[in-house]
């Protein structure tokens, strides 16, 4: 099957689009199910670590610790959820289901297919992010002595925010999916990237608190990019510095997903 694009093809925005739509309905035919979780996933943990926690801990950049976590889980939810959908979940429809054999025979390219998912996990990251957004907002009103969460404008730029991080990952779980031949594999990327990533990323405690030697290894790891861009936006503070991390979202998402299409695609073509 060639995945070149023959001649009366519809234009690309209404195949990426009937990729995403075809997701979107799947996703809303179980909506409680689906949508209820994000909203509470981040006030569990929150509850659970961030209060505490957050007794024995000073507070970090003149925010005490519960607000300093809540910031990077707006950044969190939008990783785990793109790398669920772009791994097991390309996996399950690619392996299991044979939902991308049927999508192939639409008039829809393998390129137009993965971006596709591309997209589509980065819409759920911009939505998960919201999720936590609201919650946090409501929480905020809760605790009448805890200071402003993201005053207006900047809490807009969240969801945004989440939505770019989400397809930085996306394309970092396809190409990961690229080369898993069964489900189970996935566990030894879960606990040797994505987890210690979630630990060393600035998340959970600045990443300056880290030994010297372990700095650079922080700067390695995408997620240390995008939390640091959230602080920033959170706290109203921006630096020149930021530049270089949004160079680097930009290059790595462009530079994994690359190889991640070329190397989906000849999975999907055989």
């Amino acid at each position: 099957m060639s995945s070149n694009k023959p001649i009366g093809y519809p234009p690309l925005h209404q195949r990426l689009y009937s990729v995403w739509y075809r997701h979107l309905r799947v996703y809303t035919e179980n909506l409680f199910s689906n949508a209820f979780p994000p909203f509470f996933e981040p006030l569990i943990f929150l509850a659970g670590v961030g209060l505490g926690l957050g007794r024995y801990i000073d507070p970090i950049d003149g925010r005490p610790y519960v607000q300093f976590l809540a910031i990077g889980l707006l950044i969190t939810s939008s990783m785990w959820t793109a790398f669920f959908e772009c791994t097991f979940g390309t996996f399950i429809r690619m392996e299991f289901q044979k939902v991308y054999d049927g999508m192939l025979a639409a008039p829809i390219t393998a390129n137009n297919l993965i971006v596709g998912e591309m997209l589509w996990a980065a819409s759920k990251g911009l939505f998960f992010s919201f999720a936590v957004l609201c919650m946090l907002t409501l929480v905020s009103l809760i605790w009448p002595t805890a200071m402003p969460m993201l005053p207006m404008p900047n809490a807009l730029f969240a969801p945004l925010l989440g939505f770019f991080n989400a397809l930085m990952f996306a394309a970092m779980a396809l190409l990961i999916t690229s080369f898993v031949k069964t489900i189970n594999h996935f566990n030894f990327f879960m606990t040797g990237i994505i987890s210690p990533m979630f630990f060393f990323s600035g998340v959970v405690f600045p990443v300056s608190n880290l030994p010297e030697t372990i700095r650079p290894v922080a700067e390695i790891l995408p997620l240390t990019h995008s939390v640091r861009i959230m602080r920033c936006i959170c706290d109203g503070h921006y630096d020149s510095f930021l530049l270089w991390d949004m160079l680097y979202i930009v290059v790595f998402t462009l530079i994994v997903g690359i190889l991640a299409i070329k190397r989906l695609k000849k999975r999907l073509i055989l």
